[in-house]
């Protein structure tokens, strides 16, 4: 068995994605005779590696405590676009080419390789990113998976100097159809493209948390 981490690392450099454009912080606190520290953090709950709820995009939108694990566990498939440039659409035709084999119930995750280049490079990373097209986002929808995650920014509207919560058009249509959307994904590339897995995506429970930091993991045989 193998545990691959798909999840990035976050430290004192680390943005938010441009809705908020909040840096990480790190306080820590110590008390003696000898070691002991404790720590205190303020991120946006969106920083890095997270799970998004519908509270994110709906006021009275499902949070952290109303997400049951089976929504973000279980059986996964790679849609490889490794091909992809920076500012890739990722668009119907690469889901008719590259997801066939999705199915009802699945966890699908779009591999761009992005993340493993640019994580850390801000603002290249949410500006320059491959992102996804409604269409492809909603033929994903259609065909009834359970969660979907990016190994890039996802979402064109970070490019806009004005852009307002309705341009979030990627968030919405996966949100609002009930299925989890997870971002800042990594280490796609370890995951095989040609069979299934296990993925695990554990969160906090957040009492009116519209997302959550995660831990995405995925299980080889």
């Amino acid at each position: 068995m193998q545990i691959v981490d798909l999840s990035v690392t976050i430290g004192k450099d680390t943005l938010s994605p441009p809705s908020v454009n909040l840096q990480f912080q790190m306080t820590s606190y110590h008390r003696g005779p000898g070691f002991w520290q404790a720590s205190k953090i303020e991120m946006l709950l969106h920083t890095g590696s997270h799970v998004d709820f519908t509270k994110h995009v709906q006021e009275d939108g499902e949070t952290a405590v109303d997400v049951a694990l089976d929504r973000v566990f279980g059986e996964a498939v790679i849609v490889d676009l490794s091909f992809s440039e920076p500012n890739h659409v990722i668009s119907i035709a690469d889901m008719e080419d590259r997801a066939q084999g999705v199915r009802k119930g699945d966890i699908v995750l779009v591999r761009t390789d992005w993340t493993e280049k640019y994580w850390g490079d801000f603002p290249t990373y949410y500006l320059d990113s491959p992102y996804c097209s409604p269409e492809a986002a909603q033929w994903l929808i259609d065909r009834g998976v359970k969660a979907i995650g990016f190994d890039c920014f996802s979402e064109y509207c970070a490019r806009l100097s004005d852009f307002t919560s309705e341009d979030f058009v990627i968030h919405k249509i996966i949100l609002e159809n009930g299925a989890i959307l997870m971002q800042q994904m990594t280490n796609l590339s370890q995951l095989p493209a040609d069979k299934r897995f296990m993925f695990f995506a554990p969160f906090i429970k957040i009492q009116g948390a519209e997302g959550s930091p995660a831990r995405f993991f995925a299980v080889l045989d």
